[in-house]
């Protein structure tokens, strides 16, 4: 018997006897075990051994913590449409994630309707935004926050009498492309 208890548990859910690591037969008695047996009870055991090791190497991977000043954003105009990137890569869980600003002029939108894989999600900061979701609009003002999960239809228009700024969240496959 192995002198910690936690160690013989693997063992039993395996079908080994605690004591010798040997296949049990069921009646008390000890079975050779083949090459073809051990090598089926591999996975069993390397598996999660390497689990630890495949969220390391994500995390390499994964976007460092930082800062992004406001004021230190370039800024991109197209059509009377401002943008500001903020980020893009993979979180350490291993999530695509983009995030930008946009400036809308009155009456504007910065693209029409369209879906994609991955989600977005809108914190409005200033001026009133109508957002189409599935043929359905929606009135956002200061604070708002929308959100589209993935291809869900969507657009963004802004209907108030002054600018209106935004930031979006995407998450998921294709936002950091």
């Amino acid at each position: 018997m192995f002198l910690c208890p936690e160690l013989e548990r693997p063992f039993a859910w395996l079908g080994l006897n605690s004591r010798t690591g040997w296949p049990r037969t069921g009646k008390g008695e000890i079975m050779s075990i083949s090459r073809r047996d051990l090598c089926s009870m591999l996975p069993a055991v390397l598996i999660p051994a390497m689990l630890p090791l495949e969220a390391a190497a994500q995390e390499d991977k994964a976007m460092p913590s930082a800062m992004f000043p406001f004021d230190k954003l370039p800024v991109r105009t197209s059509n009377g449409v401002q943008s500001r990137h903020v980020l893009k890569g993979k979180l350490a869980t291993g999530e695509a994630v983009e995030v930008h600003e946009t400036t809308l002029p009155p009456g504007g939108a910065p693209h029409p309707p369209h879906h994609h894989v991955h989600s977005e999600m809108w914190l409005i900061r200033e001026g009133t935004v109508s957002i189409f979701v599935n043929g359905k609009s929606y009135e956002l003002g200061p604070g708002g926050v929308g959100f589209v999960r993935s291809n869900d239809e969507h657009g963004i228009t802004n209907v108030g009498t002054t600018t209106a700024n935004y930031f979006v969240v995407a998450i998921g496959p294709g936002s950091d492309a």
